[in-house]
Order: C-alpha cells, then sequence, then structure tokens
C-alpha cells in the first residue's frame, strides 16, 4: 500500500511536534504534551491516521530525539531522553 505522505510534509509535521516541546502552553513553559487524534489528522491533513502513517511520524520524531506514544485517543510526545535514567532490569529480577 502506497502512503501518500511526502517526505517533505512528514518532515514539517515532525518538526512542527518537535517545535511544541519547547513552547509555552497549558500552564508549562515546555516539556511533555499531548495532542488529540483530531488534531495530529488535521496536523498531517488526512481523514483517517493508519498505523503506516503514525510508525512513519513515529520514526521521524525519534529521528529528532522525540518519541510518540499512541494513548487511542491522543497522542504524547515525550523526549527521547526521558527513559535515559529509568530502573534496568536484570536477568536476577525476572528470576
Amino acid at each position: 500500500m502506497k502512503n501518500d505522505l511526502t517526505e517533505t510534509h512528514l518532515a514539517a509535521c515532525a518538526d512542527k511536534l518537535a517545535d511544541l516541546y519547547t513552547k509555552e502552553f497549558g500552564g508549562k513553559s515546555d516539556g511533555r504534551y499531548r495532542i488529540p487524534v483530531k488534531l495530529l489528522r488535521q496536523l498531517l491533513q488526512r481523514r483517517r491516521l493508519y498505523d503506516s502513517d503514525t510508525l512513519i511520524l513515529s520514526r521521524a520524531l525519534f529521528e529528532r530525539g522525540f518519541v510518540l506514544i499512541d494513548m487511542e485517543t491522543f497522542f504524547v510526545v515525550l523526549s527521547a531522553n526521558t527513559f535515559v535514567n529509568y530502573r534496568r532490569v536484570s536477568e536476577d529480577v525476572l528470576k
């Protein structure tokens, strides 16, 4: 199945989502945020979002240092650095 999101448009959408991370809104100066599916569809100029669309966008955001998480009715954008200091599971813990 051909995906009609052009690289240029996709890059612009990923740049916009990454840029929002540094913008002040919602009572916070910057940081993680959520975006409704409706607004993401509007940004991508799509009637529907398919798994392939979100996968491509997710990869583009990851290349910019961000993670896109699908929460069914909205998406969350987080810095990939958020996960660096998480506790690591070892084999001993799983026993």
